[in-house]
């Protein structure tokens, strides 16, 4: 894995909670803030750290220190708090924004106060369940970008095995496996090219969006 990033999440809906602790299994460091007390409780220990308040303003901000983080999402559902959060965080000198949208419109006014990236959940959601439905390979599929993808595949027959070497997926298909699940419910990110893979193995992949469904389609 690259160097240990800072994270705050701000909204821990269903969408945040799903970032918030995909990050901590990574090995990042996630501060979760939500106005729900019972669910920051439930996440006090999953989550690096994490705040309960009510209030979404340049003092809270402050007090946190969120201008120190190095990326900040914003999960929060409710419309005006979504704006109000992000243009805050951009005003406090956040390196890098991502903000949830509802619609194109919400998504358009977020990039107008500061957003660095808008994602769609909802959207993007019926897409990962499209690729799921049309392939039996495909376990989890999320448009990062509009060219960049990232794919959970699981293991097929031919790859059985072989090593990440010799499977050669990044010269054949132009993609980068980033991690492995593995049957025990692991997740290996560094990687040992030369270890065999083996049935039950899931491949974690990303890449163009055009190669990363030539994989799928090839293996």
């Amino acid at each position: 894995m690259g160097k240990r990033k800072s994270y705050v999440v701000w909204g821990l809906g269903r969408f945040g909670v799903s970032v918030a602790e995909t990050l901590t299994e990574l090995g990042h460091e996630v501060l979760g803030i939500d106005n729900n007390e019972e669910t920051v409780q439930r996440l006090s220990t999953v989550l690096t750290h994490v705040v309960v308040t009510d209030n979404i303003d340049e003092t809270t901000v402050k007090a946190l220190g969120l201008r120190n983080f190095d990326v900040a999402i914003v999960g929060i559902g409710e419309l005006q708090a979504n704006l109000l959060c992000t243009m805050l965080l951009k005003e406090a000198g956040v390196r890098m924004i991502v903000s949830k949208a509802s619609s194109t419109l919400h998504g358009k006014m977020l990039e107008k106060i500061g957003a660095d990236k808008v994602i769609y959940p909802e959207r993007d959601m019926g897409k990962r369940v499209a690729h799921n439905l049309a392939s039996s390979n495909i376990m989890d599929y999320i448009e990062l970008t509009d060219d960049l993808s990232l794919m959970e595949i699981s293991l097929m027959e031919d790859l059985k095995d072989k090593t990440l070497v010799e499977a050669d997926v990044r010269r054949k298909y132009g993609v980068n496996v980033v991690a492995i699940k593995h049957k025990d419910g692991t997740t290996e990110i560094n990687m040992d090219p030369q270890k065999p893979l083996v049935d039950g193995d899931v491949l974690i992949v990303i890449g163009a969006k055009n190669m990363v469904l030539a994989m799928e389609s090839g293996l």
